[in-house]
């Protein structure tokens, strides 16, 4: 009998070591095995590859959001001299980040960035019962100095234009857009969701968008409320939504009462900011309490507040088990 609120895990998954140590195409293929059986056999209903589709070995301890999905484009330039620098923290268009991930001198095209290929790698290992995460077009765009087009809604539109056709080719279960900037920029709602549903349209499986707050070292990157945010969620034509509040105000549990009911809530009921390990019990309370509030049949999926790449593989393991264990003891079984 299908289970009424599904579990999940929102994308990225502590690097092993091994990996780190020894890269090579096979490890590659061996970690994202591991990975994705690790996440199968703790119940996860929809498991991701641990976003190692993005692994760089230069750079190991990082989840690859923005360069993977930049540094292949064409139409940029990716050296950044000093000039280029300076010039994008005069725009302040990313507070916590002071260099641009590439500067747009042409056109913007696709270049050698091939997600088909990725996700490719994670399906023949696990089938096509996968979740593949992709960064928002919103996100990448505030990243670049654009010295081409001389408007951020053309960039804009041009990148989610590229992941469009990029995500059409994509078979897997489910595609999910990650979007950790818009929260701390709600003003730009209408055209972030413009930008992002020319992603969603174009992707045939089951379509999910990630927000959350951001985290780096357990630390909150973007302030804002998911109040200044209801009118942007809604404008998105996915089918669910997967959300940071573990880590959240009550008041923003509240705030999503007001979400269409035709989009299946994701509630966040795992903390990746600290090392506790949630117990059952607090797992299975966090989703009686967001239902309580949101309403029956409103939550599709529980998940962790956002991916896990920041804490040791022992601790993100604990955390994907109690996200099993409690939402099963909400459910009674």
């Amino acid at each position: 009998m299908a289970k009424s609120i599904l579990t999940t895990t929102v994308g990225s998954y502590p690097v092993p070591a091994w990996l780190s140590t020894m890269p090579s195409e096979q490890a590659l293929i061996d970690a994202t095995r591991v990975v994705i059986d690790i996440q199968r056999q703790s119940g996860i209903d929809l498991p991701t590859d641990g976003e190692l589709y993005r692994f760089d070995v230069n750079h190991p301890d990082t989840n690859g959001m923005i360069e993977f999905f930049i540094r292949p484009l064409s139409g940029l330039q990716k050296q950044v001299g000093r000039r280029d620098w300076q010039e994008f923290v005069a725009k302040q268009s990313m507070a916590f980040r002071s260099k641009p991930a590439g500067v747009i001198i042409d056109k913007l095209n696709e270049g050698e960035l091939n997600l088909p290929v990725a996700c490719q790698r994670a399906t023949a290992i696990a089938g096509q019962n996968l979740k593949f995460t992709v960064t928002s077009p919103y996100m990448l765009a505030r990243t670049l100095l654009d010295k081409h087009y001389d408007c951020f809604g053309s960039v804009l539109m041009e990148i989610a234009r590229i992941l469009a056709a990029q995500v059409a080719d994509l078979d897997c279960a489910c595609v999910q857009v990650d979007e950790a900037n818009i929260p701390g920029n709600p003003t730009d709602g209408p055209l972030a969701a413009k930008a992002i549903n020319i992603v969603l349209d174009a992707i045939s499986g089951e379509k999910a968008v990630h927000f959350c707050f951001g985290n780096y070292g357990g630390q909150v990157i973007q302030k804002g409320s998911w109040l200044a945010l209801v009118d942007f969620l809604n404008a998105l034509r996915c089918d669910h939504l997967v959300l940071e509040l573990a880590h959240r105000p009550a008041e923003d549990l509240q705030a999503l009462s007001e979400i269409n009911h035709q989009i299946k809530v994701g509630v966040g009921v795992i903390d990746v900011k600290v090392n506790h390990i949630e117990t059952v019990d607090e797992v299975a309370s966090r989703i009686e309490i967001a239902e309580r509030q949101l309403g029956p049949n409103r939550i599709g999926w529980v998940h962790p507040d956002c991916g896990f790449w920041m804490l040791k593989r022992s601790i993100a393991d604990r955390k994907i088990e109690a996200l099993v264990k409690g939402r099963d003891l909400y459910l009674g079984e």
